[in-house]
């Protein structure tokens, strides 16, 4: 009797070809179904009881247009996370387009690398100091107001106002938007901006019509990025702002952990928050990864 071909059993006791990529799908999509759709599905499912009642319904969602003395509570929280998180994203680009630049193009290359990380230093402390610090620095006894009464300059008060909120998150997610745009402006062809100067393009016509649209995609990602977990930042505003600076997280930690304890009315207005995040993500995904648009 002739002895089995080892390679023939191999390939017998290997599974279908059908089977392959299944398997190099499981990791991920365990994770994405175990961590991310399961809870999902549980929030929406929980928003759908409303407080003291039976069965389903979109009583919770109703709320969110709830009105009192004809003012929208509810909508005006998420309006101002959005209004908070927008000037947050501005100032964010504002600033970190030139730190961006100048640490891509500008810094020598031996040094890139040490002042990147020396920029994102505080990223590796805890937020929760980070705006303790904030505090130090902007209470009415404060270094800001010590250091402009040496100069002769009357004291401001920005702690429990929307002002120290919006620096706060500034300082917070700027240097998100700096590594982001890092990467980009890294792969930034001088040459076309040498041949823009070439031919008589100013500055401005340079940057704008050669530098932002190679780096648009690093833009649209760092913006969203900075916009996505600024609209959703608890720390800040629980801490430098007041009641009037509070944003659509502490409204959700206030349904769970208050004296209400409306976890239906807290789940509706996370599934608010999600569906606003998925809206940007989907955007990103959409025109996030173009790359230069041509004029013609």
């Amino acid at each position: 009797m002739a002895a089995s071909n080892p390679d023939t059993a191999l390939r017998q006791k290997r599974p279908p070809k059908w089977l392959e990529p299944l398997g190099l799908l499981f990791p991920g999509a365990f994770w994405l179904i175990g961590f991310l759709l399961i809870p999902t599905f549980l929030i929406f499912v929980k928003s759908l009881v409303p407080l003291g009642k039976q069965g389903f319904g979109i009583e919770n969602y109703q709320r969110v247009f709830e009105t009192i003395g004809g003012n929208f509570i509810y909508l005006t929280v998420v309006a101002r996370s959005l209004g908070y998180a927008g000037i947050t994203t501005f100032f964010c680009l504002l600033i970190g387009f030139p730190v961006a630049y100048w640490l891509a193009v500008i810094a020598p290359k031996r040094w890139q690398s040490l002042l990147l990380v020396m920029f994102v230093l505080p990223l590796w402390t805890s937020s929760l100091l980070r705006s303790y610090a904030w505090i130090t620095i902007l209470r009415p006894t404060g270094l800001l107001n010590s250091f402009l009464g040496l100069l002769g300059i009357p004291g401001i008060n920005l702690l429990n106002k929307a002002e120290g909120v919006i620096i706060g998150m500034v300082y917070t997610f700027l240097p998100y938007m700096v590594l982001v745009l890092y990467t980009s402006l890294e792969k930034l062809d001088l040459r076309l901006l040498e041949a823009a100067a070439d031919l008589g393009a100013s500055s401005v016509q340079t940057f704008f019509k050669v530098t932002v649209p190679q780096v648009a995609p690093g833009i649209v990602a760092g913006s969203s990025l900075v916009l996505i977990s600024s609209f959703s930042d608890y720390i800040n505003p629980h801490l430098l702002g007041g009641p009037a600076s509070s944003m659509i997280s502490s409204l959700i930690e206030l349904q769970f952990l208050g004296a209400s304890r409306d976890w239906g009315f807290g789940s509706a207005i996370s599934m608010v928050l999600i569906l606003a995040v998925s809206i940007v993500i989907a955007l990103v995904l959409k025109y996030g990864d173009r790359s230069v648009v041509s004029d013609g």
